[in-house]
């Protein structure tokens, strides 16, 4: 019998080891991000104080309006760029960039690449 953990659980267990070297502080706080299969979330947490600063997802409306799918590397770019503009607005220029787990590669890297086009440092 094969025992196979889910892909859940390696990605919960790859994000906590993860977390033990990332933090967020006041000055520069951690973009994070979740891919479910059918939306990507993006947030920007000041681990200090345990507050999320700015957050955006594909389920805003201002992202949404403008795709056609929301679980394409589309709509992470565009939610990359959404993201950074947001954290820009908010005075945060640098940010610690938390894949949360996933691979970095695909929508992830598509939001990282777009959020740091976007004038966001990383």
């Amino acid at each position: 019998m094969v025992n196979k953990k889910s892909r859940a659980v390696v990605r919960g267990a790859k994000h906590r080891r993860m977390r033990h070297t990332l933090a967020g502080t006041a000055e520069r706080p951690r973009l994070s991000v979740f891919r479910s299969n059918n939306h990507m979330y993006a947030q920007v947490i000041d681990d200090t104080v345990g507050k999320t600063l700015v957050s955006a997802s594909t389920l805003d409306k201002e992202v949404k309006a403008d795709l056609e799918k929301t679980n394409n590397i589309e709509a992470a770019t565009k939610l990359g760029s959404v993201i950074a503009k947001k954290a820009l607005d908010a005075g945060i220029k640098e940010v610690v960039f938390d894949r949360g787990g996933f691979i970095y590669a695909g929508k992830v890297a598509a939001l990282a690449d777009a959020a740091r086009e976007a004038g966001l440092d990383f």
